[in-house]
């Protein structure tokens, strides 16, 4: 890379510092206060390290820039003024990806965006949704985990009266709050899924596969939590639907969980390779 290209990405360094400084900081404060969030820590070092496995890719590339950079970053740009004159903070932190992606493609062209689209794409986990969106997800997860709930405590012979989201018990009554929604399980093992895929699949179909199944899996793995806290609660007393027993459930569904993402890549594994078989036996043939 030449002197002047690096003095150029130097500067353009410097501002995105200045622009970005306290938008990345408030967004780090975001992570260590917001639970849902709290990957946003590991999400970094990730993206680091897939930028870094891609060195040799990049060492042998030349660079060419393109002018369609410019345009990238500034709409970027305009998209962080709408952000700061609305008080919006996903708008103002996503633009700077936006700006990121933009300087990569002015400086050193498309193949380079093109190989860094993954870790640049993966940056996207790390930034917390509008509120707006985020509760018109959390919402329904709430509502199908109180009626799946509901259902499986009158399947096993429990009692139960379901008012929205709270379900009531002959000795307690349970809510099905925010937080217990699953929200939380279902970002964090999408993230999973995205890493995971990456890592142990080389088909993008697969990949995708892997990520959307996400959604099922979460909200049967909270609505069976919610369930089971409710049989505990009406077989063992209210307390264990608080406190330690509240909190290891969520822990163990969120490990079983993630046990049925790895199952279900260990079948997409095994189909794929029974199919690559049948095909070069048929080739054979």
């Amino acid at each position: 890379m030449k002197p002047p290209t690096l003095v150029a990405l130097g500067l353009a360094l410097c501002a995105l510092v200045l622009l970005y400084g306290e938008i990345a900081a408030g967004l780090v404060a975001t992570w260590w206060t917001n639970d849902d969030y709290s990957h946003g820590f590991l999400i970094v070092p990730l993206c680091a390290y897939l930028v870094w496995e891609r060195r040799d890719r990049l060492a042998a590339m030349t660079p060419r820039p393109s002018t369609a950079g410019a345009a990238v970053v500034l709409a970027s740009l305009l998209v962080l003024i709408v952000g700061q004159l609305g008080a919006e903070l996903f708008l103002s932190r996503l633009s700077l990806i936006g700006v990121v992606g933009g300087s990569v493609l002015f400086f050193l062209g498309w193949r380079y965006l093109a190989t860094l689209a993954f870790p640049l794409g993966c940056t996207l986990l790390m930034i917390p949704l509008p509120a707006i969106v985020f509760n018109q997800i959390t919402l329904p997860l709430q509502t199908t985990a109180s009626r799946v709930a509901e259902w499986t405590l009158s399947t096993v012979g429990v009692p139960v009266l379901r008012d929205g989201n709270l379900i009531h018990l002959s000795n307690t009554t349970l809510e099905v709050a925010e937080a217990c929604s699953g929200i939380r399980s279902l970002i964090s093992l999408l993230t999973l899924s995205i890493v995971f895929g990456y890592f142990t699949e080389t088909a993008s179909t697969r990949r995708l596969v892997l990520a959307l199944a996400t959604v099922p899996i979460a909200i049967a793995a909270n609505a069976a939590r919610v369930a089971g806290t409710g049989v505990l609660a009406h077989a063992a007393g209210p307390a264990t639907a608080e406190g330690f027993f509240h909190t290891f459930a969520g822990w163990l569904v969120f490990m079983f969980a993630t046990a049925m993402l790895f199952a279900l890549q260990w079948i997409l594994g095994r189909t794929s390779n029974r199919m690559s078989a049948q095909s070069t036996a048929e080739l054979a043939l």
